[in-house]
């Protein structure tokens, strides 16, 4: 007996399972609020610059030019802004048509640790351009959507998923 409850009783079996259940689920499913969350912000963010007449332009006030230049003496790596101001409007179209790749990918789930790393790295590249200056760091968003990526980029999308959905099927057989 433990606790007075017998250790085959069906009561104890009968929870202890559910209790094992619950946290097996809790576990599997743990990581798709972030997939949501990061694939339809990125999925917007990508939208938004597309969509945004005044972002796209090489120069004046809100386009990706003048971001880049007013980030240009406050980044970690000036080389990197610099080649952004190559092409302002390229690097633009770049990263919104990144964010949109990286944003469908996690939120369906397709080459999701890819999608994950993609968004990774164009957060670290924001994060090391346009929020390096914030002070105390902790107030810059791209350091945290940074750590945010990094548990997709290493466990993948194992749920609600292409990537889940095509390996079911590898396991089964044509």
């Amino acid at each position: 007996m433990t606790h007075g409850i017998r250790a085959d009783s069906p009561t104890h079996h009968t929870s202890h399972v559910r209790r094992d259940d619950w946290r097996q689920s809790a576990s599997r499913y743990a990581l798709l609020p972030l997939r949501i969350f990061l694939g339809v912000t990125f999925i917007y963010a990508g939208l938004d610059k597309l969509t945004d007449s005044t972002f796209m332009q090489a120069d004046g006030a809100g386009s990706i030019g003048a971001q880049m230049e007013g980030a240009r003496d406050i980044s970690a790596v000036p080389a990197l802004v610099d080649l952004s101001l190559k092409s302002p409007v390229g690097f633009g179209y770049a990263i919104a048509l990144g964010e949109l790749a990286v944003g469908i990918g996690t939120l369906i789930g397709l080459f999701a640790r890819l999608a994950a790393l993609g968004g990774a790295l164009i957060s670290l590249s924001l994060w090391l351009t346009v929020s390096w200056h914030e002070e105390p760091y902790y107030y810059g968003n791209d350091l945290a959507y940074l750590m945010a990526w990094l548990p997709l980029v290493l466990a993948g999308a194992a749920v609600w998923s292409v990537d889940a959905l095509l390996a079911a099927r590898r396991r089964n057989g044509p």
